[in-house]
């Protein structure tokens, strides 16, 4: 099995400082999230910890670490176990009907090593929000650590990918990666009333989808009508939240972190260099603008 042969070269220790209050929204994008796991990484050793986080897919898996305050962690888990076929692979789709292995990672990988810190993950001072589809309404679902049944059952579902993978039921309903209804989830963070919103995309900032008509495999979800729409609206939804998201940005609402050049990993990719570059990539480039950050956190006073 390949790892990526810098793996000594990652930062590791916790998070510094204390806890800041707003909201850190993490966009998904399969294995475009090492762009998130580097950004988080650099944020949480200059001590940006916002008390909320909310992630879709990618972006839900990539927050568990950020909120238990684990530098490293994500990066290193998926730095080394990317070629694992019971984390990605033909074990996954056998024991999780998906392509990923969510009960491989979470009741093994997460306890080998340092292990993932639990009880700093459970701190009531920070909230996690992961965002799954529910596939009956077509609308994006809001599980949030410590008030839902399984918040790790809530990740494995915003994060489990259509087409390829068996809806996961919560509480009696099936669910969806949280990117067919909402990809970046920063309208709930204004709903919610935060002032300070730090979003972390895993795609450039001129980058749309394009635009495409319905697509004759959708129709294997026939029988649900709503999530027939959100497949086939997707694409178009996106573009229109980003195009707010551009506005909310100019206008210095929110505050983004966004890949400098477009990111060209394939969705599933599996070249352990790439992957490690672009975990630098996120890392470095968000130091670059920790000042502009800082000023926008006020933190420069």
């Amino acid at each position: 099995m390949k790892v990526y042969n810098g793996l000594d070269q990652l930062p590791k220790g916790r998070a510094a400082g204390g806890l800041l209050h707003g909201c850190m929204v993490l966009e998904g994008g399969a294995w475009r999230g090492l762009y998130t796991q580097g950004a988080l990484d650099a944020l949480m050793e200059n001590g940006i910890n916002m008390d909320c986080t909310i992630g879709v897919s990618a972006g839900a898996m990539s927050g568990l670490a950020y909120v238990s305050g684990q530098i490293g962690f994500s990066g290193r888990l998926n730095l080394t176990y990317r070629n694992d076929q019971n984390y990605c692979g033909i074990g996954a789709m056998k024991n999780d009907h998906g392509i990923t292995g969510f009960s491989y990672a979470f009741d093994t990988l997460f306890h080998q090593g340092e292990g993932f810190d639990q009880a700093a993950f459970e701190n009531p001072d920070r909230r996690f929000v992961a965002v799954a589809t529910n596939l009956e309404t077509g609308k994006p679902v809001y599980f949030e650590k410590g008030k839902c049944t399984d918040i790790f059952k809530a990740v494995q579902a915003s994060a489990t990918v259509p087409y390829i993978s068996k809806p996961v039921e919560i509480d009696g309903d099936q669910y969806l990666d949280g990117g067919l209804s909402v990809r970046v989830p920063y309208e709930w963070a204004l709903a919610e009333g935060y002032e300070k919103i730090v979003v972390i995309r895993t795609r450039d900032r001129a980058y749309r989808k394009k635009i495409a008509g319905p697509l004759a495999i959708n129709k294997m979800y026939r029988k649900l009508p709503e999530a027939v729409y959100d497949l086939d609206e997707q694409n178009a939804r996106y573009n229109i939240s980003l195009n707010g998201l551009d506005q909310l940005e100019n206008s210095g609402r929110i505050f983004v972190l966004a890949p400098e050049k477009p990111i060209t990993i394939r969705r599933f990719e599996s070249d352990m260099d790439k992957l490690g570059d672009l975990y630098w990539q996120g890392y470095h480039e968000t130091k670059e603008h920790l000042d502009a950050l800082r000023q926008y956190l006020a933190l420069d006073k």
